[in-house]
């Protein structure tokens, strides 16, 4: 294959300068990766060669200006093998990830750019650089010292085969669990197997059993089906295939993700050890918020033993419920959703089948829009007719004072060959460094497709879609002028702020009196049911902060071993749930074998705590709205721009976050939040 007759070596004359979809094939990724490889090699040789001093602009800035073409492939590859991803990709990725990684050691362990960068960072002090221009070339030179710059000889190579072995590892793993995603099925032959079942749930499962091409109704392990099925099903035997199922994923014979985990856990282990950690723990959070693993654990002090007392309240409630019913009593784990609906739609009054029918996918696409148009000034118009990677998939400019400001892309269907979850990614990052940069941003569901009908979402979905659209204002909004520091490329402890802060505008009576409408009558969604909807969302948080809970501080034991490369990690499971007290009918939200936040890259490692860490500066945020009597406070909507969705990475965190609040974040409005500071 030539490079002329490579679409990706090409440039792009496509609306937006989006990847022209329809012509790439994967195929085209391995050639054009290899020359990109070589041409982005060539320019970091060409400025370690530079015969002149090294300087911020000649160092620093042009790093962050290099490989702009291999990286508009790569974030294309990235997006194509998590949202749209055949065998024959899927076999790509798998060739590609050792390639990748062996690609990025070659530039971070460049010995001649990296003394140049090193003689910049010693002079950073004295030298007349902007806030911004100082946090660029400190956080470039940790990424070189955390990625094994400093190391020599033997050490220096074996850091850099393991990068690449886990590379590969990643990718089976993320392979595997999709694998058992894809091909699970759980058919519903007879109305019998159907009992309970309301008529969206039904619908979204008749739609997946055509999607697949089978008659009748199917229930897969996407989220969006299974919880569901666990939540509604009235047939306790049908449940509790679905439960082992979905909880047993990675441990299919043939695709069985334990000993990847273990060669994982180890092989990061020894990388830590390079760099002079005693544990991958504390090398994962020196570059974090949190600084050390110790302060995870005071933070999660607070949380455990209130968060169980309120779990075992709830499993009491559970089992009253129950015998009500005439059922068994002893809580299983594939009864708690079910149990948990009942006591919430008598304690509430209210039940998901009355709620869904107002919250169809689109109007809440509108309501979420709405959000940023008061917050921040954007507007969001739909574009049809411009290819785009599937069917699915939507596209909206985003406009700003009257200008373009980015492009907006909303995946919002679960499918065969899409992982699962709900994500938020991009295409293009925004920059000003060589030239204006816009963002390309998607944000990537799993919603249940409803056949012809409208799509309506849970009041959990709801959230969902507003918390990746969180990620997706941080993306648009990014004002700064380096990719190295640009929307998402924060600490990943930091990066879940402008998500879950967003959640909270869903609940915001205004916004759902505006948006939430029947999708049969039109009638706007009743003030008392909106209300009824606030008021339980404390409700069964005891349950959900134990299966967070138990799975982040899981994570965190894991990657503070000692020798992990000996750790059976079921065994180590179990004995974790054991000593924590984890109770059986709860568990863990995520099980090792199956736990992709954690194994299928490092991004999460020992870092599934972050959500919570993030849970804490959200809800003092938004506390300071709630003080001011207006969600969308004027004056207060400018700061969290300024301070906290256009920033980037900019500014550290810790400042950037005084600067919007006025003060240090505390724990108490997260713990009020989640009902546990009486428990």
């Amino acid at each position: 294959m030539t490079e002329s007759s490579n679409p990706l070596l090409q440039d792009w004359h496509t609306p937006y300068q989006l990847p022209p979809f329809a012509q790439i094939k994967p195929e085209h990724f391995i050639p054009a990766f290899k020359t990109l490889f070589a041409e982005h090699l060539a320019q970091i040789d060409a400025l370690a060669e530079n015969p002149a001093a090294p300087t911020f602009e000649n160092t620093a800035a042009a790093l962050d200006a290099a490989g702009a073409r291999l990286q508009r492939v790569h974030l294309l590859f990235e997006n194509l093998c998590s949202s749209e991803s055949p065998a024959e990709l899927q076999a790509v990725e798998r060739e590609m990830a050792p390639l990748l990684a062996a690609h990025a050691s070659k530039v971070s362990m460049h010995a001649g750019f990296f003394a140049r960068l090193d003689a910049v960072h010693r002079q950073a002090a004295t030298l007349p650089l902007t806030e911004e221009q100082q946090r660029l070339l400190q956080r470039l030179h940790t990424d070189f010292v955390r990625t094994g710059a400093t190391l020599k000889g033997a050490a220096r190579e074996r850091f850099a085969a393991i990068a690449e072995r886990l590379a590969d590892l990643h990718t089976q793993f993320a392979q595997n669990v999709l694998a058992d995603e894809a091909t699970y099925q759980l058919p519903l032959t007879t109305e019998a197997d159907l009992a309970g079942l309301p008529d969206f749930l039904r619908g979204a499962a008749k739609g997946a059993g055509q999607e697949r091409g089978l008659h009748g109704h199917v229930i897969t392990l996407s989220r969006s089906l299974v919880l569901p099925f666990l939540t509604w099903s009235t047939r306790r035997d049908l449940r509790e295939a679905a439960w082992h199922a979905w909880t047993s994923r990675g441990e299919t014979p043939g695709r069985d993700n334990r000993p990847l985990a273990r060669e994982i856990l180890a092989l990061r282990h020894e990388q830590a050890q390079l760099l002079g950690y005693d544990s991958y723990a504390d090398y994962a959070l020196a570059d974090r918020m949190a600084g050390k693993p110790s302060a995870v654990y005071e933070l999660f002090r607070q949380v455990w033993e209130p968060a169980k007392a309120s779990a075992e309240a709830e499993r009491e409630a559970l089992a009253a419920q129950a015998a009500a019913l005439g059922e068994p009593t002893d809580i299983e784990p594939w009864d708690w959703y079910y149990l948990a609906e009942k006591v919430r739609a008598v304690r509430y009054a209210l039940d998901d089948a009355e709620v869904k029918p107002y919250f169809s996918l689109d109007a809440m696409l509108g309501a979420m829009f709405d959000c940023a148009g008061r917050l921040f000034g954007l507007t969001f118009v739909e574009q049809t007719g411009v290819p785009l990677y599937h069917p699915d998939v939507r596209l909206w400019e985003v406009r700003r004072g009257g200008e373009l400001a980015g492009i907006f892309l909303g995946d919002n269907y679960a499918r065969p060959n899409k992982q699962g979850g709900a994500w938020m990614s991009v295409y293009r990052h925004q920059s000003r460094n060589g030239g204006m940069s816009l963002p390309v941003v998607v944000n990537n569901n799993n919603f249940a497709r409803a056949g012809d009908g409208p799509t309506l979402l849970s009041f959990e979905d709801v959230r969902t879609l507003f918390h990746e659209f969180g990620h997706g204002l941080h993306g648009l909004l990014s004002d700064v002028g380096y990719g190295r520091l640009s929307g998402t490329n924060v600490p990943r402890d930091y990066v879940e702020l402008p998500s879950q802060l967003m959640e909270n505008w869903a609940t915001v009576p205004e916004v759902l009196g505006k948006h939430a409408r029947h999708v049969v009558t039109g009638e706007p969604i009743p003030a008392a049911l909106i209300e009824r909807i606030r008021a339980s969302q404390t409700f069964n948080q005891g349950f959900e902060t134990v299966a967070y809970a138990s799975s982040a501080l899981i994570d965190m034991a894991l990657h503070l071993q000692e020798n992990p490369a000996g750790i059976d990690i079921a065994s180590f499971e179990e004995q974790e749930r054991e000593r924590l007290g984890v109770p059986r009918a709860v568990g863990m939200r995520h099980r090792l074998p199956h736990f992709g936040h954690v194994f299928s890259g490092s991004y999460y490692a020992a870092g599934y705590y972050v959500y919570m860490w993030a849970e804490v500066l959200e809800a003092e945020a938004f506390d300071a709205f709630e003080e001011a009597g207006n969600a969308f406070d004027p004056a207060l909507a400018e700061k969290l721009y300024r301070y906290i969705y256009s920033a980037g990475d900019s500014r550290e965190e810790r400042a950037a976050f005084r600067a919007f609040r006025g003060r240090d974040p505390q724990a108490a409005p997260m713990l009020r939040k989640r009902g546990l500071l009486a428990a």
